[in-house]
């Protein structure tokens, strides 16, 4: 491709931006490799981790997984723009949109990568040097965090109608993209706000054309009555659903979580009868997972659940489970042998209920419930509950076999992921276009917003971080649909796309000035669901671990 006139690429034709962008990936991973040799050296010495070495040197050892979750991240967006460049698709906005990613992580890798607003890792902190000296990386560094770049990309994302081509190589993806933001433009953006404010749960009309779409049944095998589609469409459908409003996009995740659950670890009666249902949208599942005191160790976990002659006796409590009240199943995490102190006592029971009312949310006998009052995420309201005796068939137990729960459980944290990145770049997707129609409708000086540097820059920037989130994050769900481990990669496409939903609200906000701060503006809102992201399905610093631990065990 040859070169293009605006004086940021003048001087650089596709094929030179992408060499230099391959050489300087070279030297990240080196960056990556060097921090990796020096922490296992410290932590893992004779190739097994030492826990409290670990817990001990935990800054050191998320800022790896930090530092390699970027590296990860510029190699994505580098095979991304060689799909495009072999498509004849990598226009000059994208050509900049890798041209910045590239300065500003290169930027962070040498100088501090923030891993939340008070911590910030240097190389420093991982007893190693920099980035190589290499006069590429400065060349980048220098275009790439430019004002002219950004002030370029956001002249070409001005309108608000392209942000960049996401780069996909199947072309039913575009379609499927194109019907659902159809679906989420004209049914959910236009009443999100109005459902937020209310505090009200989703209407069900929209639930139910949800499961004409097939949302609840897009990755169930077609012989048990879904779409089979694969980790990559889930997370196209789930972008554009979030794009509109989160509540709607997690409407697929507690679906998600029980097929995945049952497909996995189900008996073959058990797939034959739920995974039609959950794929036709009869029956709406809930997770009902943690505990009061016991959060992300859930093998610290009470509830108990008690065999007595053909069916359980459950007892205990459970809190933060998403939609409670309008489900019909329960996929319930509980402990079937008291003697044990850990995950290896724990089950997984599929607990069917009557659907709730606002009169009576959760008329099952033996079973409690009370609303938790949240900032955001509330479509399908949160709730706490209590069991006492609540009552289910032995043939509920998951798989036929107790002491499986945990395993059960850890087999759909990949999926559970992907898919909660790909709601978190549906946010930020949202979060950048609210700003910027804000940034063209309000007047200050005599001209718009979107005029000021500071306002563009910030604008040009969240399209930037947005693409690299996505990028990420469909490399970890192809990484699951070619039935690849991926638990490191689908833990870091959730850690960074859910800082980049956060941080492009948080902007988006700042640019609304005072009027972002009142409830009647719908970034508001945004800010209150992306916050969110940092926490549910693994918090950051879980994600952080994991990835860590990952890093600095050999995978097997």
């Amino acid at each position: 491709m040859t070169a293009l006139n605006d004086p940021v690429l003048a001087d650089c034709s596709a094929a030179t931006l992408l060499a230099d962008c391959s050489a300087a990936l070279a030297a990240a991973r080196d960056l990556r490799d060097r921090a990796q040799t020096s922490l296992a050296a410290r932590l893992a010495p004779n190739g097994k981790l030492d826990n409290d070495g670990l817990e001990r040197a935990q800054f050191a050892a998320h800022g790896l997984a930090w530092l390699a979750t970027q590296v990860e991240a510029l190699a994505q967006m580098l095979e991304w723009a060689r799909r495009l460049d072999g498509g004849g698709r990598f226009g000059e906005l994208e050509q900049l949109i890798l041209l910045a990613a590239y300065g500003e992580y290169l930027a962070q890798l040498d100088g501090g990568i923030p891993m939340s607003q008070c911590e910030i890792v240097r190389p420093d902190d991982l007893d190693i040097d920099g980035l190589q000296p290499l006069p590429v990386i400065a060349k980048l560094k220098r275009d790439g965090g430019g004002t002219g770049t950004r002030r370029r990309i956001a002249e070409l994302i001005a309108d608000g109608q392209h942000f960049g081509d996401p780069g996909f190589d199947d072309e039913t993806l575009p379609l499927v993209r194109d019907q659902f933001r159809r679906f989420a433009d004209q049914e959910v953006a236009p009443y999100a706000h109005g459902w937020h404010l209310a505090d009200q749960l989703i209407p069900l009309s929209v639930v139910e054309h949800m499961a004409e779409l097939g949302v609840f049944g897009l990755t169930i095998p077609e012989e048990y009555g879904g779409l089979g589609m694969g980790k990559l469409a889930m997370c196209v459908v789930t972008e554009e659903l979030s794009r509109a409003y989160i509540g709607v996009g997690s409407l697929g995740t507690r679906s998600e979580i029980a097929a995945e659950l049952i497909r996995l670890g189900g008996t073959e009666e058990q797939k034959r009868h739920y995974l039609p249902k959950l794929a036709s949208g009869e029956i709406l599942p809930t997770a009902v997972f943690t505990e009061p005191d016991t959060g992300s160790d859930l093998g610290s976990l009470r509830t108990r659940a008690v065999r007595q002659g053909d069916h359980y006796l459950v007892t205990g409590n459970k809190t933060w489970i998403t939609h409670a009240a309008r489900s019909d199943l329960m996929t319930l995490l509980t402990r079937t042998d008291p003697d044990s102190k850990d995950w290896r006592g724990l089950s997984m029971l599929l607990a069917e209920k009557p659907r709730g009312s606002d009169e009576n949310p959760f008329p099952a006998e033996g079973m409690s419930g009370g609303e938790i009052k949240v900032l955001g995420y509330r479509g399908m309201k949160e709730y706490e509950l209590g069991f006492d005796g609540f009552k289910l068939p032995a043939g509920q137990l998951l798989g036929g076999v107790e002491g499986q729960g945990f395993k059960q459980l850890m087999a759909t944290f990949e999926s559970a992921r992907v898919q909660t990145a790909a709601r978190a770049v549906g946010v930020a997707q949202s979060a950048m276009e609210c700003g910027l129609a804000y940034a063209h409708e309000r007047k200050q000086f005599g001209k718009e917003l979107f005029a000021f540097p500071r306002v563009f820059g910030k604008l040009a920037w969240m399209a930037v971080e947005t693409m690299v989130a996505r990028q990420l994050t469909y490399f970890a769900a192809r990484e699951k649909d070619s039935d690849r481990r991926c638990d490191i990669e689908a833990g870091m496409a959730k850690l960074l796309a859910a800082r980049v939903a956060w941080s492009n609200a948080d902007n988006a906000l700042q640019i609304h000035g005072g009027n972002g701060y009142a409830e009647e503006y719908p970034v508001s809102r945004i800010l209150c669901d992306a916050r969110i992201l940092n926490i549910f399905e693994g918090a950051a610093e879980i994600q952080a671990q994991v990835i860590a631990r990952g890093l600095l065990t050999p995978r097997n």
